[in-house]
């Protein structure tokens, strides 16, 4: 094996290794949080799998976009808060967080130039992220199996890789048949500003319940549930990244993940 051919599987054991524990930190608490607030299993799996895999490549693929998405989700879930007195409504805080990173977004691509590129890999993301949430769930209904949040991240995690890997130069091909270049930032910082208010609803519905002394042991489920899914996550980031390398489906040239 050469050096380069080392360096570039070291490379990706470690950069997947930590998008891996991203990822299945989000998932797992999400999954938890969102069983805690009446969802089913199923639903939990979908829509916590497609946020952490819509969120983990949104960074993937254009960090500077994602970080000014979460700032403008932040500030106007703030405001929200200020404004209502606490009184936190999923599509209202939602919506003015996704509309205050679409204005965010906006001014970043005036700013910057840049093309499609983050739209198609935050899409690719949330796409791959549906599809393997649909499959664990699928499995696990089909089996009985019964997986703590170690197991559920690790396979999650590394079926999002694989199916990233394979889709997104397809998606990227499409998206940027269709998406305007300086609609592709705006549209990613507001989907991320939307999931920073959907988790400021989400926590603010788990402290309510908290109040209830019956499900004081949910929400412990819920907090030692991240660290499980955080070394999940990072062990099914890393070995998937690893096989792909070897398999030859490498990563791109980090240059490129620049809006």
């Amino acid at each position: 094996m050469s050096n380069d051919r080392g360096g570039a599987i070291v490379f990706s054991f470690f950069v997947w290794g930590l998008a891996g524990a991203l990822f299945g930190s989000l998932f797992a608490g999400l999954h938890q949080v969102l069983l805690l607030v009446g969802l089913e299993d199923w639903q939990s799996l979908l829509v916590s799998a497609g946020a952490a895999a819509m969120t983990t490549s949104a960074f993937y693929s254009s960090m500077p976009v994602a970080l000014v998405g979460t700032m403008a989700g932040v500030l106007a879930s703030i405001g929200y808060l200020i404004w209502t007195g606490h009184q936190v409504k999923l599509l209202a805080i939602a919506g003015i967080a996704a509309g205050a990173g679409v204005i965010a977004g906006e001014a970043y691509a005036w700013m910057s130039k840049g093309g499609a590129r983050p739209l198609a890999q935050t899409l690719t993301g949330l796409i791959s992220g549906v599809v393997a949430g649909s499959v664990l769930a699928l499995g696990l209904s089909a089996t009985d199996l019964q997986i703590g949040a170690f197991g559920m991240a690790a396979v999650v995690v590394a079926l999002v890789g694989g199916l990233f890997q394979l889709s997104r130069r397809w998606v990227l091909s499409i998206s940027s048949d269709w998406c305007p270049r300086r609609l592709s930032a705006p549209l990613v910082a507001g989907l991320i500003a939307a999931v920073v208010g959907a988790s400021v609803w989400i926590m603010g519905g788990t402290t309510a319940i908290a109040l209830d002394e019956a499900t004081k042991g949910a929400i412990d489920e819920v907090l030692a549930g991240i660290p499980s899914g955080f070394f999940g996550g990072m062990l099914g980031g890393a070995v998937t990244g690893v096989l792909l390398e070897i398999m030859g489906m490498t990563m791109d040239d980090p240059r490129a993940f620049r809006y």
